[in-house]
């Protein structure tokens, strides 16, 4: 398995096959995500976001999609905003190799922390994500606004 990035740090695609082939894994998280999907995440690189996939041979075992982001709360960290391994490849190290990646673009990148949400039903992702070391460090709150 090696990771491969979609986007350079600019946000450009760098790998449109890949990206091409990361939709039915994302899809697997965010179905939700608009049939142009090519479209929709050119958009998020736009903002800022940024996408790898996890692969092996020609196929996509797992998407992140991060971006770097700075407040006055913890200065510099990398926001993960998709994390998602394909249903058919988890418990085989494709989420750890993800989050081993991202951590390792973080510190590169001075980052002080590596922050993601997960829904509050997905207990499974939630057993991984302490396993990997993460913890709750804070309640998100939301309002729709549409």
């Amino acid at each position: 398995m090696q990771i491969i990035e979609v986007t350079d740090a600019r946000g450009t695609v760098i790998a449109p096959q890949w990206l091409e082939r990361a939709e039915p894994v994302h899809r697997q998280l965010r179905p939700q995500l608009p049939e142009d999907y090519a479209g929709a995440m050119q958009a998020v690189f736009a903002d800022g976001g940024r996408m790898c996939v996890a692969a092996t041979t020609q196929s996509v075992a797992g998407v992140a999609v991060y971006r770097f982001v700075r407040n006055t709360h913890v200065g510099k960290k990398l926001y993960v905003d998709d994390l998602v391994t394909d249903a058919a490849q988890r418990s085989r190290g494709v989420g750890h190799a993800l989050l081993t990646f991202l951590e390792t673009r973080a510190r590169e990148q001075g980052a002080s922390s590596l922050e993601l949400d997960s829904g509050t039903q997905r207990q499974q992702a939630h057993r991984f994500y302490f396993r990997e070391g993460l913890v709750i460090a804070s309640f998100s709150f939301k309002k729709a606004l549409t």
